[in-house]
This record gives C-alpha cells, sequence and structure tokens, in this order.
C-alpha cells in the first residue's frame, strides 16, 4: 500500500505541477504586470503549502516500500519527488523573495521575474512527471 500511496501523491503533485505550468501561469501572464503580480502572490502560498506536503509525503511512502520490497526504483522516484524541495529553495525562491516585494510599475522587472519564475516552475512539473514514472514502472 504504501506504493500505491507515493504513486497517488505523486500523480498529483505531477497533475498540480502541470496545471500551474500549463494553465494559471500563461493566464497570468495575459494579465497587466500589477493584476500578475497580484494573482501571484496569493496563488503561489496556497500552491506551496499544498505541494510541499504532497511531495514529502510521497518521498516518505516511496521511502517506506523501497525498505519493505527494496526495489530501488521505490527509492529513485522518492529521491526525484522530494529533489522538489531542494530546487525549490535554492533554484525559485530568489526569484520569489524578488517577487514578494516586487511592485508593478515601469520597466518591465515584475514581467521578467514572472516570466522566469514560469521557466523555474516547469522543472518542478518535469520531477513530477519523472518521480510519478518511477514510481508507476516499479508499481508494475
Amino acid at each position: 500500500m504504501a506504493g500505491l500511496a507515493a504513486l497517488v501523491m505523486a500523480a498529483i503533485f505531477f497533475g498540480a505541477a502541470v496545471y500551474i505550468t500549463l494553465a494559471e501561469h500563461p493566464a497570468r501572464l495575459g494579465l497587466d504586470d500589477r493584476a500578475a503580480l497580484a494573482q501571484w502572490g496569493p496563488s503561489y502560498s496556497r500552491g506551496f503549502a499544498m505541494q510541499a506536503s504532497v511531495a514529502v509525503v510521497s518521498g516518505l511512502f516511496g521511502i517506506g516500500q523501497w525498505w519493505l520490497d527494496g526495489n530501488v526504483l521505490w527509492l529513485a522516484g522518492a529521491a526525484v519527488i522530494l529533489a522538489n524541495w531542494p530546487f525549490t529553495m535554492l533554484g525559485i525562491m530568489p526569484t520569489n523573495r524578488k517577487l514578494m516585494a516586487a511592485t508593478a510599475g515601469p520597466g518591465g522587472e515584475v514581467r521578467a521575474l514572472l516570466v522566469r519564475w514560469g521557466r523555474l516552475h516547469a522543472v518542478r512539473s518535469g520531477l513530477g512527471a519523472v518521480a510519478t514514472g518511477l514510481f508507476f514502472v516499479a508499481a508494475a
């Protein structure tokens, strides 16, 4: 059951990350800078809380299943889904902090930061896809 839970949670993470990458963030970029920044803040706060917890739960279940059956694919999937934490903290957080401190105005800094954030977030979608794939193969 731990493996199935790891797979389901990774798939939830992946689905949420892809939704943000392919739907929510492009729609946000269709807004003017002030509105886009105003929407990004609360969206980011809620998304971070949800995705961070889902990644941790998925990783812990993957580690648990590896402990139970020794299949290294469970451990690899857990490592990939948990890699979202250091990637977010080291790779995305500097951009997040700039966005949190930004005010929309002339110069286009907010737009450039939002575009950068979208590219960085796409990496999280990729990590979710890889983890889900590894868990799926391990479960098969």
